[in-house]
């Protein structure tokens, strides 16, 4: 008799703890959900400021290369042959970043869709990696913006000041672009420099929805 009594005292200890693990995994997933919410809804809420603002910026390279297109046309001339390659080289530049801000907008909307959390993490980090690309891309056409004045007529009639002063500032550009292409990359983002370079709305917000969403992955770990 005492046995029977004691197998039902152990099988009730049993239902209980039972009960209890449940309830703490109940409790754990409704928190979960919580978080995973709230994390979710700030990133997107960044996110939806970048699409905005990339949007805006669309419509503004559009408008930039439209105007330098139009100086084109209307300077084509073999004295303006400095002119015409400098502004050239500025709008093939800006064609690729209107391109890319683009590309951006549909990633966003990629990542407003994404039925999981890894699939956004995934598009999040296309988003910043072409980010970095393209702004590595656009610092490259710095030393375009130094040649555009340059004419046969400068150089011959003031060759001193051509050799002193306006061909010293366009290598300097070029070296100065040439080392920005290669050093910005994210192994270099907690340097005095980045932070400076990348401190705009345009990068903080993909950085920022990127921390949220890892944060969920986090708490997911922690929790478990």
């Amino acid at each position: 008799m005492e046995d029977i009594e004691l197998k039902n005292i152990w099988k009730e200890y049993d239902r209980k703890i039972n009960e209890a693990k449940l309830l703490n995994m109940q409790s754990w997933a409704l928190a979960f959900r919580t978080f995973e919410y709230m994390q979710a809804a700030k990133a997107k809420s960044k996110l939806n400021a970048l699409r905005g603002l990339k949007k805006w910026m669309v419509f503004a390279g559009i408008l930039w290369i439209a105007f330098l297109l139009f100086l084109i046309l209307n300077s084509l001339s073999f004295s303006n042959v400095f002119f015409l390659s400098s502004l050239s080289a500025i709008v093939v530049f800006n064609v690729i970043a209107v391109a890319a801000y683009v590309r951006h907008v549909v990633l966003i909307n990629e990542i407003d869709n994404s039925e999981s959390l890894i699939e956004a993490q995934q598009k999040m980090a296309k988003l910043q990696s072409s980010t970095l690309q393209i702004a590595r891309i656009l610092f490259l056409q710095a030393p375009f913006y130094t040649t555009f004045f340059w004419s046969q007529k400068m150089i011959a009639g003031n060759w001193a000041a051509f050799l002193l002063v306006s061909l010293p500032v366009t290598l300097f550009f070029i070296l100065l672009s040439v080392w920005l292409y290669q050093n910005i990359k994210l192994t270099n983002a907690d340097k005095k420099w980045f932070k400076i370079l990348f401190s705009s709305r345009e990068w903080t917000s993909v950085i920022k929805a990127i921390q949220f969403m890892n944060e969920i992955e986090a708490f997911k770990k922690e929790s478990l």
